[in-house]
């Protein structure tokens, strides 16, 4: 079984072929970050714009790197939600053509489930665009405890099986991409927060100062506005300034030490909060597995923390595949078509920009 997945839900135009869910045959990524950072985050119509650029590419990029015809595809999968809408709609348009066209069927992926399954990928072809991943030796075991922290979400998910899961908790207000991206302005860092921020808490100190950790009703739910805003009136307090001082002016009199000890103080409670979650839950459900998926599964203080306080141990999926991606999307797309899931009508399959789990 062979899937080619197509992923364009944000600002990465992906494509990747997966054999039998487990093994990565080519995986192919346009981004258009850099047309974004000066804007601090992501620009719909520029995103939109871009993937219209790159679909049809990436896509034939994405066949020549696995050696593989159309004959020897034999689904196309693509995400449908949740993402941006001008986004989510070049992709599916794409898909229903080649569908339609190509006469494959098309399965239909949730973006927050396919970062999931990007666990399930234990190999890959050998080729020089693939010779730097690295995966787990075995797929994950069930039931399964997954952590999905990316830059629109923050969840906690129990997988009994592959599509038999629950949903623990999730965040009530701001991901947790979403809070780093908002501390990286504050300190006048670079977009992508998470990694931007990650690489000047290197020079800090976690334990400078004292932030908060939400208290919420759901003993799996997170929020992380607070501690965004904790930030704020720390950096405006470390420069003797109040409230009413504009967060776009503090990171010009915040010092970079400063800026490194607000850093990885952040961090360090951010993550903190999500692998709190993470401990109880194994506590009380005992899965035989934990993952990790979305954007901020790639930092390394997550992975550090997980690796220190988890009771059991995790393998984590390579960094490439914890961005946004296609092979993630293939690999949903496979467990879809071999576990019998319906596939999608190519005719009449609509985006869901508010899809969740």
């Amino acid at each position: 079984m062979r899937v080619l997945g197509i992923e364009t839900s944000c600002d990465e135009t992906a494509a990747s072929v997966v054999e039998d869910g487990q093994r990565l045959l080519s995986n192919v990524v346009a981004s258009s970050m850099d047309l974004h950072v000066q804007y601090g985050g992501v620009v719909p119509e520029i995103a939109a714009r871009s993937h219209i650029e790159s679909i049809n590419p990436v896509i034939e990029q994405a066949l020549a790197e696995a050696e593989c015809s159309w004959d020897d595809i034999d689904a196309i999968a693509v995400t449908y939600g949740a993402g941006l809408g001008g986004s989510l709609l070049i992709g599916v348009l794409a898909a229903r053509t080649l569908a339609i066209t190509k006469q494959k069927p098309l399965y239909a992926c949730n973006h927050v489930v396919g970062h999931v399954f990007a666990n399930f990928l234990t190999s890959a072809k050998d080729s020089p665009a693939l010779a730097d991943y690295n995966f787990p030796a075995q797929p994950p075991a069930f039931p399964m405890l997954a952590i999905i922290v990316s830059g629109g979400h923050s969840q906690l998910a129990l997988f009994r099986d592959y599509f038999d899961y629950s949903l623990l908790g999730q965040t009530q207000d701001d991901a947790i991409g979403e809070a780093f991206d908002k501390v990286a302005k504050i300190l006048g860092l670079p977009y992508p927060g998470g990694p931007s921020v990650g690489k000047k808490a290197i020079d800090g100190d976690p334990l400078k100062y004292v932030l908060p950790k939400a208290k919420l009703d759901g003993k799996y739910d997170f929020s992380f506005s607070g501690l965004k805003t904790a930030v704020l009136r720390l950096a405006q307090a470390e420069i003797g300034e109040d409230y009413t001082f504009p967060s776009t002016k503090l990171a010009e009199r915040l010092s970079e030490a400063q800026k490194a000890d607000i850093a990885a103080s952040f961090q360090r409670i951010a993550v903190e909060t999500i692998v709190d979650k993470a401990v109880l839950a194994c506590e009380e459900f005992q899965p035989k597995s934990v993952v990790i998926a979305g954007g901020v599964a790639a930092s390394p203080e997550l992975r550090r923390q997980l690796t220190d306080r988890l009771p059991l141990p995790i393998e984590f999926p390579d960094l490439k595949v914890c961005t946004d991606n296609g092979a993630m999307i293939a690999t949903l797309g496979c467990y879809q078509a071999m576990l019998g899931q319906p596939a999608a009508d190519p005719y009449s399959l609509e985006i869901q920009p508010n899809l969740s789990m």
